[in-house]
């Protein structure tokens, strides 16, 4: 499969192949060769603090962990087994009530055995992220690795 048919299909079938991305209503807005840009919908069961109106940060490192994931897919065009060996999460701002969630995540650099995330977080404005991310995958090969296409 040609680069391009298998950023197509990562895009369309992230959601069908990870049970908990369809569960919280991520999708994949963008996949291009070096990364990913993803979208969580708001949901008040996303809040961690009511009260206040703010996200709860553990559902900003889901999101940021699976576009990640599909950003090392994306840099490497191909399927392969990746799991996450290190997730470093600098929150810089509380995410607030009533407004969705971007994320984008680069695959930087490619061993043959790791893979290196950045991905940046906001809500309204990229340029004012609600939190960054440095991250390591593990690169395991082609075997059993779930099906895109």
């Amino acid at each position: 499969m040609d680069k391009s048919t298998f950023h197509a299909a990562l895009q369309q079938r992230f959601a069908d192949v990870t049970p908990h991305v369809a569960a919280c209503g991520m999708q994949l807005t963008a996949v291009d060769d070096n990364g990913v840009e993803a979208w969580l919908p708001f949901r008040e069961e996303w809040l961690g603090d009511t009260e206040r109106g703010l996200i709860h940060p553990g559902i900003v490192t889901v999101l940021v962990d699976s576009a990640c994931g599909a950003a090392v897919l994306a840099r490497i065009a191909d399927l392969e087994r990746i799991a996450t060996l290190d997730l470093r999460m600098d929150y810089l701002r509380a995410g607030l009530r009533d407004h969705d969630i971007h994320c984008r995540a680069d695959c930087y650099h490619l061993t043959p055995s790791i893979a290196f995330v950045r991905a940046s977080v906001w809500q309204q404005d990229r340029a004012l992220p609600i939190a960054v991310s440095q991250s390591a995958f593990m690169r395991a090969g082609r075997r059993g690795a779930a099906a895109i296409a």
